[in-house]
């Protein structure tokens, strides 16, 4: 039988665009149809405000936020070891360790944990000596005696407490031990009659009667007029001694206190040097809300499998969601040019010089003969009008158009009135903070040594950037030194103008952009570039050519 396994994570780049989310949604969707296992949309940020005017429109709840794809507690095996009572005996925890092969057993209580109990602590428990009395003050019931015992409760109730009193062995005749037995007390005595009637009127809390012998009606009759109880058991005297503090219960033993337990979210590479440096052998897990869930060894680490993770709309690792290099990487698919990201084994990559990754998903429906229905239509034809910018980028091409249009019909929408909406949903930037403005588009690319952060914002309505270039200008000089990038550039393109104004910050910014983009119109903090609308197909290819050249 195959090994169940969990869902394969399907996530765009960090700070994700429409495209993004939408590609990964979609893909995720054809993945499942196709394999039939299931593919989890999720994102590696927030959900910027187009985007979220296009789920809202298309009824889509946004995918789950994954910051980390390094493997977490929850992927590994976990030994789903029943919690037990605190109430149980001894006898019978060690009974339970046998059977299922653990050496810990989880102690819990309304799916809480409470202690644990090692085979260590029951080891020496036989082994230490204990006074008479520690039968009651472990408060052991009577359930417990009779099951160690392997008897019967002949008088009184088994779910009443030993609490009070000692343990002896009656071996004397009735007149010696009526000496030293005392009130409560638990005599283990044989058949004699005269004893069991001497302990009765002594007070004894409860009397064990060995070897099986019968317990008269008599002697039963006086022990609920005491309010004695009365267990029988087939063992012997000495036997029957030698097992009793079996019956103690496990509370009374268990660890309480400074127990190293792991939550389910916890990464495993924060708890394997814990669970090194412990001589523990098992350690407890829980879920968020503090319940039990089952417990690890530090064997279970060996053979812990990696997140499986398809990426869709980069392969830059300074843009995949953190941990991607522990995880492992099934397919790429994107639109961008090659990056850095390098991957253990042979993956399926798709990298295509389209307009938006959404046009190679919508070919890839195609390909494999699956229906594209109306909510998935249109999130791919709003992928690809938000990236070719209705199609005035110069990364747009014949492809991007005819598969937005076709989509377009499908999800029953207009693609110029739509855009309309869904630009003006995104760029409304007065009620938007800096932080928002910022991460809304932003991409970090290692060119030729030099890390360079390119941010990006596209409107409608070019009067927005007067007063936010006032805003964005010392945000951004506070955002190179926070991201340690050598150059910070804050893309505001115009899409009806189709250029672009960029806010410079990084020693040489400004002089870059103007060996880049020859002629380009400069002030101090900077560059007006007409014509200029695509970050990935214009602006950074401009870069690396004068970078490395």
């Amino acid at each position: 039988m195959e090994e169940a396994r969990g869902a394969v994570i399907v996530v765009g780049h960090r700070n994700p665009d429409t495209d993004s989310i939408c590609s990964a949604i979609a893909y995720a969707r054809l993945r499942q149809a196709l394999s039939g296992r299931e593919h989890r949309p999720c994102r590696a940020g927030a959900v910027n405000p187009e985007t979220q005017y296009i789920l809202d429109k298309f009824h889509i709840p946004a995918p789950d936020l994954i910051k980390d794809v390094r493997t977490q507690v929850k992927d590994i095996e976990i030994r789903k070891t029943k919690g037990v009572r605190s109430n149980i005996s001894l006898k019978k925890a060690w009974s339970l360790m046998k059977e299922l092969g653990v050496v810990t057993l989880p102690i819990t209580k309304d799916s809480r944990l409470e202690g644990l109990i090692t085979i260590g602590d029951i080891a020496n428990s036989y082994m230490n000596v204990y006074d008479s009395a520690v039968l009651s003050a472990a408060c052991t019931q009577f359930v417990n005696i009779k099951e160690t015992l392997e008897g019967v409760v002949a008088v009184g109730d088994e779910q009443d407490y030993f609490d009070r009193g000692k343990v002896l062995v009656a071996a004397a005749n009735p007149d010696l031990m009526e000496s030293y037995i005392e009130e409560h007390d638990l005599v283990i005595l044989g058949n004699r009659y005269e004893s069991q009637l001497c302990a009765i009127e002594m007070n004894a809390g409860c009397i064990v009667v060995c070897d099986g012998a019968p317990v008269s009606v008599t002697i039963k009759k006086l022990a609920e007029d005491h309010g004695c109880t009365v267990i029988s058991t087939p063992f012997d005297t000495f036997t029957a001694s030698r097992l009793i503090n079996q019956s103690m219960p496990i509370g009374y033993f268990m660890t309480t206190k400074q127990i190293i337990s792991f939550d389910l979210e916890d990464y495993t590479d924060d708890i394997k040097d814990i669970m090194a440096s412990k001589r523990h052998r098992d350690f407890p897990i829980l879920d968020r809300d503090g319940r039990y869930q089952g417990m690890i060894s530090r064997r279970n680490l060996l053979g812990m499998k990696r997140k499986e993770v398809i990426l869709v709309d980069h392969n830059e690792r300074s843009q995949a969601v953190s941990g991607i290099e522990s995880a492992e990487i099934l397919e790429i698919i994107d639109h961008h040019r090659l990056g850095s990201l390098e991957t253990v084994g042979p993956v399926f990559f798709r990298n295509q010089p389209l307009g938006c990754t959404g046009t190679i998903v919508y070919q890839m429906y195609g390909e494999a003969g699956v229906e594209i229905g109306p909510e998935v239509a249109g999130l791919l034809c709003s992928a690809i009008v938000s990236d070719t910018l209705l199609y005035r980028s110069p990364t747009c091409t014949e492809a991007d158009r005819a598969a937005a249009e076709a989509l377009a019909k499908l999800a029953g929408i207009d693609t110029k009135q739509f855009a309309r909406e869904m630009f003006a949903a995104g760029s409304n930037l007065k009620k938007k903070s800096e932080k928002e403005i910022f991460y809304q588009d932003y991409k970090v690319f290692d060119i030729d040594g030099v890390t360079v952060g390119i941010s990006q914002l596209s409107s409608m309505d070019v009067t927005e950037f007067v007063e936010l270039k006032g805003r964005m200008l010392p945000y951004i000089e506070k955002m190179k030194s926070k991201h340690k990038v050598d150059m910070l550039f804050f893309m505001l393109t115009s899409i009806l103008d189709e250029s672009t104004e960029v806010l410079c910050d990084g020693t040489g910014g400004v002089q870059l952009l103007e060996q880049a983009f020859p002629g380009c119109a400069v002030s101090e903090f900077s560059v007006a570039l007409p014509g200029v609308v695509s970050r990935k197909k214009q602006f950074v290819p401009a870069l690396v050519m004068v970078m490395q050249g």
